[in-house]
């Protein structure tokens, strides 16, 4: 794969089915579940529908970069699929049969008493220099290439296919970094009034991300704002502790949230 340092983790949900709201996507939360259980953060997800020139667009910028990609979608062999030439085309390689598909495809028709036919086969035609990714569901594989790795959108494949991306290639990656959080529930907040407390909390404290997460308000809450740090388990007490003052010192009432320290990038 080379020895690219990696800067962070995407992924791209692919398929208009997705985009037109003809299947749910399922990838997204797959993905912070594997990451969290990993100790590693998902930095960004782009969706895109069947666009192959948008793809190759897209793709040209992820492999120009430090960032390890996660695709689900699109490498079948049908019309609508197009995530294995966009890769090739982003890549600026040829698309050629890889050796160890042909044999996996081979072997999943014979078990099946299926024919081998060019159009099955195509299904393993991947951007020249591609890797395998096993397919444990039904053994027709997935591909990587460099830090990017692709998967069917199937979530009964994919899923395991991602996982065992993670585990093969960046398992030196995980639970290398500890994060804490913690945050309270100001009643009535108002973010644009605290502000500045933010901005003066992270300015002391540079380990630490301040975050808000207004709510409207129902019939059983009323409305308020959960104001929090996160970040270096040493700056998050004291940052909370600023916070915390400023709000009193703008006249909010409060009451503390539970703490939360885990593992994480």
């Amino acid at each position: 794969m080379g020895a690219v340092a990696i800067t962070g983790f995407g992924a791209l949900i692919i398929g208009d089915e997705i985009m037109r709201g003809k299947r749910r996507d399922v990838h997204f939360e797959k993905l912070r579940e594997a990451f969290a259980q990993r100790g590693l953060k998902l930095d960004w997800v782009e969706y895109l529908g069947d666009d192959r020139p948008r793809m190759i667009t897209t793709l040209r910028r992820t492999l120009a970069g430090s960032d390890v990609v996660f695709s689900f979608g699109g490498i079948g062999a049908t019309p609508d699929d197009h995530t294995r030439q966009a890769a090739a085309a982003a890549a600026g390689v040829p698309l050629v049969l890889h050796p160890e598909a042909a044999a996996l495809i081979r072997a999943r028709m014979a078990e099946t008493s299926q024919e081998v036919t060019e159009g099955r086969l195509n299904m393993g035609v991947f951007p020249e220099g591609s890797r395998i990714v096993p397919n444990p569901y039904n053994r027709i594989p997935g591909f990587s290439y460099a830090h990017h790795h692709f998967f069917p959108g199937f979530p009964v494949m994919a899923h395991p296919m991602l996982e065992w991306c993670l585990d093969t290639y960046y398992a030196h990656l995980f639970h290398q970094h500890v994060e804490a959080e913690a945050a309270i529930r100001v009643w009535l907040g108002i973010e644009g009034t605290m502000t500045p407390l933010m901005q003066e909390t992270e300015a002391r404290y540079p380990g630490i991300k301040v975050f808000s997460l207004p709510f409207v308000g129902t019939p059983e809450i009323r409305r308020h704002v959960e104001l929090g740090v996160r970040g270096d388990p040493e700056q998050v007490g004291p940052a909370m502790e600023m916070l915390a003052a400023g709000v009193t010192q703008l006249g909010f009432e409060w009451e503390p949230l539970a703490a939360e320290s885990k593992r994480g990038a």
